[in-house]
C-alpha cells in the first residue's frame, strides 16, 4: 500500500485476510510514499506482486507504469499497479468496480447523481456511472477552477459533467444519489441539508464513521452506503488481479468488521 499519509488505511487487513485464506504466505505493507518518492520506491521492490495507490499517487501510478489498463487510461487515474511482462508496472483502476459493487449492495438505481469533489475518486464515481446507465452528473467543488480532470474523464466516457460550487443549499445536492469523495470531515458542513428517504448517499470517508453527512442522511431515511464497503469490493478486484484467485470477500469483509465493527458493512 502505498499513499501519504497511510498509517489509517485499512488495506491492509482486506489483502492480509485475502492471503491467509487463500493459503498464501504473502506479507501486505503500508508503505508512507509520496509523488516525488514513487519511482524509487518501486524501484527497490520490482520483485513484489502488485501496490495499491491512494492519495496522492493516484494520479502519477500513470505516469511510472510502462503500461495502462484501458479503463485506467479512460479515467485518467490509478489505483492499482501490477507487474508487467517484461518488468515495470501497469497501472489500472479497481475504484470503479468498488463503487458500482457497493451501490449494488444496497440496491442504489439512481435517474440523477451528484458527485463532491474533483479529485481521483471523483473521476472513478464519473465512470461509474456507465455502469449504473446514467449519462450525466453534477459535480459540486470548493473551487470549479480545479474540476478539469473530472470533466476531462467525462468526455473521454462520454459523460455530461456539469460543474457547480460546492455550497450547503446547492440545488444539486437534492440528486437521487449523492457521492461525496471529500477528505474525512470535509463534507460535514452539508450535514444540515434537508436530506430525504428517496436519496442515497456513498460517502468514500470511512474514519470517523458515521460521518456527519452520512448519520444526518440516515437520519431522514436516505440509504447510505459507507466507505469500507467500497474499499472492500475494490480490494477484492486488487486481490483477483495480484494473485489469479478468485477474492475470498466473505472474509476479508469478515476480518474488516472485526478491525472496525462500527464500519457501516
Amino acid at each position: 500500500m502505498l499513499g501519504r499519509p497511510v498509517a489509517h488505511s485499512l488495506s491492509p487487513v482486506l489483502h492480509r485476510a485475502a492471503y491467509a485464506a487463500l493459503g498464501l504466505d504473502w506479507s501486505y505493507d503500508a508503505v508512507d510514499c509520496g509523488v516525488d518518492d514513487l519511482a524509487d520506491v518501486l524501484a527497490a521492490r520490482s520483485g513484489w506482486a502488485g501496490f495499491s495507490c491512494t492519495m496522492p499517487l493516484k494520479h502519477a501510478a500513470l505516469d511510472v507504469a510502462t503500461e495502462v489498463a484501458p479503463l485506467a487510461r479512460a479515467v485518467g487515474c490509478a489505483n492499482t499497479l501490477l507487474p508487467a511482462d517484461g518488468g515495470g508496472w501497469v497501472a489500472d483502476n479497481t475504484d470503479v468496480a468498488g463503487i458500482v459493487a457497493a451501490l449494488a449492495e444496497y440496491a442504489v438505481a439512481p435517474s440523477t447523481v451528484t458527485v463532491l469533489g474533483a479529485g481521483g475518486t471523483a473521476q472513478a464515481s464519473v465512470a461509474a456511472l456507465l455502469a449504473l446507465g446514467v449519462g450525466a452528473c453534477t459535480v459540486l467543488v470548493r473551487d470549479p477552477a480545479r474540476a478539469g480532470v473530472v470533466t476531462a474523464t467525462g468526455e473521454r466516457l462520454g459523460v455530461e459533467v456539469t460543474v457547480a460550487p460546492l455550497a450547503p443549499d446547492a440545488d444539486a445536492l437534492g440528486a437521487d444519489l449523492v457521492v461525496s469523495t471529500l477528505p474525512p470531515r470535509a463534507a460535514d458542513p452539508l450535514a444540515g441539508h434537508a436530506w430525504t428517504s428517496r436519496q442515497a448517499v456513498l460517502d468514500v470517508a470511512y474514519d470517523p464513521w458515521p460521518s456527519a453527512l452520512a448519520r444526518a442522511a440516515g437520519d431522514r431515511g436516505a440509504k447510505v452506503v459507507g466507505g469500507a464497503l467500497m474499499l472492500l469490493h475494490q480490494a477484492s478486484v486488487q486481490v483477483a488481479l495480484m494473485t489469479g484467485e478468485q477474492a475470498p470477500v466473505d472474509d476479508m469483509r469478515a476480518a474488516l468488521r472485526a478491525a472496525v465493527p462500527d464500519a457501516g458493512l
